[in-house]
């Protein structure tokens, strides 16, 4: 569906047809785009790994931090491609701190070399060790919309199939809103529970902290 027509379906679901209108199409817009957002993170909806804003990132010698795209939230896939050896791509493993200090004592002043690991922080990734020469990440992973709908004939970037449960969302932010005509917490409550329903539960924090490494599943000896 096309923006005009969510906000079409959005006023008939909240009994709001009547000019004048109890919500603004600014408003409403918000909310669709929200939701969109909501419902790529809550169920993964939208893969990327051919974005080049995205997807790819330059690398300099001796610079292990990089910045990553505002709307990538999880790495599924990642390779760094030297310079000196652009078709040939060295899988990084995603790996937590913790983890990275028990293979290497001394990971933060290692010498550059060709990048084995990679920390992944919240807006950016670590290269362990740093490269010792020019070079390319390319990534792939899980993402929200790159842009918000602004005009009458845009479209979610979500399939169309869950389209009409993007109203959900939009009803549980327009009837939470503290006003004298339209506030009705149990309107809301009902809405956003048809969205989890059909999206999931949103993860938290520190399940999405968790995500962003992926740790070997190995027995440790240890000695008693």
């Amino acid at each position: 569906m096309i923006l005009s027509e969510l906000i079409r379906k959005f006023r008939v679901a909240a009994f709001d047809m009547e000019q004048p209108y109890l919500f603004a199409d600014e408003d409403i817009t918000d909310w669709l785009n929200d939701g969109v957002k909501e419902a790529a993170i809550r169920g993964r909806l939208i893969h990327d790994s051919t974005t080049t804003e995205v997807c790819t990132v330059s690398t300099q010698p001796g610079v292990a931090n990089y910045a990553l795209h505002e709307s990538l939230y999880e790495i599924d896939a990642i390779h760094w491609l030297g310079s000196s050896n652009p078709y040939e791509a060295n899988p990084l493993s995603l790996i937590s701190q913790e983890e990275m200090a028990d293979i290497w004592h001394d990971w933060r002043t290692r010498d550059h070399g060709t990048p084995e690991y990679v920390i992944q922080y919240d807006t950016g990734i670590r290269l362990v060790p740093a490269p010792r020469e020019a070079g390319v990440i390319a990534l792939e992973g899980y993402r929200t919309p790159l842009a918000p709908m602004t005009l009458d004939t845009d479209r979610p970037e979500i399939n169309i199939i869950h389209h009409e449960y993007l109203i959900q969302w939009a009803l549980h932010k327009g009837f939470s809103v503290p006003d004298a005509e339209t506030f009705d917490l149990n309107r809301a409550a009902l809405a956003e529970q048809e969205f989890t329903n059909y999206f999931g539960e949103r993860p938290d924090a520190d399940l999405r902290r968790i995500t962003r490494h992926d740790i070997p599943h190995t027995v440790k000896p240890y000695w008693v």
